[in-house]
């Protein structure tokens, strides 16, 4: 775009150019030979190309993978073409305009039951108070206390922090659950302490209804869940009664046992996704608006060091699924693996790098331990990525 302005193309020449400088790579799981047969020639006629595997041609084999190739406004003109083709294309062609709309979507707003929150004019920070005994960065001291947590909070809101996510029930990889009373016996507590002198939305990481229901009456007005509403069939009616927003994040298993055993993806992306957008579609069966819910990868839950890896560098992709997403790398496992700093609380640096990569892949808020030097790289990345700064 700030190519075409130095042209001095007018505004609306810019808006018809920009399809045609971006391209896409779009994966195609399993097409019946027909239809991928009409998708290659359709693709080449446009100009642009679709892969598929040997034997499609001869329909040889039943059916194939297929990687369209070609610019936006390609891909559209394809969609458009296909409308009206047989071979299940008609619902391919919808796919793709609502895919293409989703990715090039920057700007969102959440509402909670309190306000709505503009994302994408900036990255925000989500800051973690963990009010559990074995948190996996608290470096094995002793739980922290109801005050000390409120002191957390505030201070995390005075350094830039956008967001509080209390959480009273580690989620490190072979965590024992703990009890919905004993976890409010420590999440509430800290939410009451806060009401009217935080000025930031509280959320709570809980998968527990009845924990859920009880933060949201004392004030928090997010639901951020690990399980993505699967851990208790009550969870989703807790967030449509309440009016709260939701955070759905991807996880193999559960924590207790989510690292055990050969993690294995056919493919992790498209898991990934499929899973959050089989989520979202759940919530939105339950009455949960699309404002009211974001998306998390669930980086280091369930995957190997390479699959974090993978994910943060190809983030943008999670895009299509029309949500805001939120990363949480924060002195991740991953980051000591990678830097070989076994320390938690010392993996600043390499939470640094992660953090950018995450920006710069599309996140719109991240969950971070370290708020005020996490405010710092935000402002720079955000600054290079958007391309201005006022002094």
């Amino acid at each position: 775009m700030d190519l075409l302005k130095a042209v001095g193309v007018d505004p609306p020449g810019r808006e018809r150019l920009l399809p045609k400088m971006r391209h896409f790579n779009i994966l195609l799981q399993d097409v019946e030979c027909r239809a991928a047969n009409v998708i290659k020639q359709e693709m080449l006629a446009l100009g642009g190309d679709a892969a598929v595997a040997r034997g499609t041609v001869s329909c040889s084999i039943p059916s194939t993978d297929v990687i369209l190739m070609g610019t936006a406004k390609q891909i559209l003109l394809f969609a458009g073409r296909i409308k009206r083709q047989p071979f299940g294309l008609t619902f391919l062609s919808a796919e793709l305009e609502q895919h293409l709309a989703h990715y090039h979507r920057t700007d969102f707003v959440l509402a909670t039951g309190k306000r709505k929150i503009p994302l994408g004019d900036g990255t925000r920070v989500m800051g973690v108070v963990n009010v559990t005994p074995d948190s996996f960065s608290g470096g094995g001291r002793e739980m922290m206390s109801t005050p000390e947590a409120i002191d957390l909070a505030l201070a995390q809101e005075e350094a830039g922090a956008d967001f509080i996510d209390i959480g009273g029930e580690s989620s490190r990889p072979g965590a024992e659950g703990v009890s919905a009373s004993e976890e409010l016996k420590r999440v509430l507590p800290v939410i009451d302490g806060l009401r009217g002198r935080l000025g930031v939305p509280v959320s709570i990481d809980t998968m527990k209804a009845e924990v859920a229901r009880e933060a949201v009456a004392a004030g928090a007005e997010i639901v951020n869940d690990i399980s993505a509403m699967t851990g208790d069939p009550g969870m989703a009616a807790v967030v449509s009664e309440t009016g709260a927003a939701v955070i759905l994040m991807h996880m193999r298993g559960v924590p207790r046992t989510m690292q055990s055993g050969p993690i294995v993806y056919s493919n992790l992306m498209a898991e990934i996704i499929a899973y959050l957008s089989d989520r979202i579609d759940h919530a939105r069966a339950q009455g949960i608006a699309m404002d009211r819910i974001m998306v998390d990868p669930g980086v280091g839950f369930g995957k190997t060091v390479q699959d974090n890896l993978v994910i943060v560098r190809r983030l943008a992709e999670l895009k299509i699924l029309g949500a805001p997403i939120l990363v949480g790398v924060s002195r991740k496992s991953f980051i000591g693996a990678v830097t070989g700093v076994e320390v938690a609380a010392e993996r600043t640096e390499g939470t640094a790098a992660a953090l950018t990569a995450s920006i710069m892949g599309g996140a719109h808020v991240v969950r971070v331990h370290d708020v005020a030097e996490t405010t710092r790289v935000v402002v720079m990345t955000d600054a290079i990525m958007r391309g201005r700064f006022t002094a």
